[in-house]
């Protein structure tokens, strides 16, 4: 009988050895890794090879379109239903590629401005109307005397993306 009891007490305090905590020092962050969360909308992406916004602009230099994936920030965002978004080197600039979504399959959260994102899908340049740009103030929410000063196309550098990946701020 006490054979019977002292064998499953031995396993349990074996058990209870072998799972605990080696850890150095409890709460230590030192070799901790950062865990960033992120979020998808659309296709899920790869974004191995990603290249920067910089380097997506200067290659349209030189190309008609480019097949990539574009890692940056999401700098401007239609404020009506986020099927929109400018993506830019830096957080605070106001240049980059207006970023639409292939399909019109999908939007991003209107509050993604400030985020670091990656984008997967096709670069390429267009001749956007005087229309379309007013369009564009208006859904980003700029003033009327904005919007009015529109007044001539421009020539835009654009992106077609089949997925995005945000990281939360």
């Amino acid at each position: 009988m006490i054979r019977r009891i002292t064998l499953p007490l031995l396993l349990a305090g074996l058990m209870g050895i072998s799972c605990k905590n080696n850890s150095p020092e409890s709460g230590t962050v030192e070799n901790a890794v950062p865990v960033v969360a992120k979020r998808v909308f659309g296709d899920t992406i790869n974004t191995d090879g990603s290249i920067s916004v910089t380097e997506a602009i200067n290659a349209l230099k030189t190309t008609e379109k480019l097949d990539c994936a574009v890692s940056g920030y999401a700098t401007s965002v239609c404020q009506v239903k986020g099927c929109w978004m400018l993506l830019s080197a830096q957080p605070g600039d106001t240049t980059g590629l207006f970023v639409k979504f292939k399909d019109y399959a999908f939007f991003v959260p209107k509050d993604l401005a400030g985020s670091k994102v990656t984008v997967r899908g096709t670069a390429f340049k267009e001749i956007t109307s005087v229309e379309d740009l007013k369009h564009y103030a208006e859904d980003e929410g700029k003033s009327k005397e904005e919007i009015d000063a529109i007044r001539e196309p421009q020539e835009e550098l654009k992106f077609i993306a089949s997925g995005v990946i945000a990281e939360n701020k």
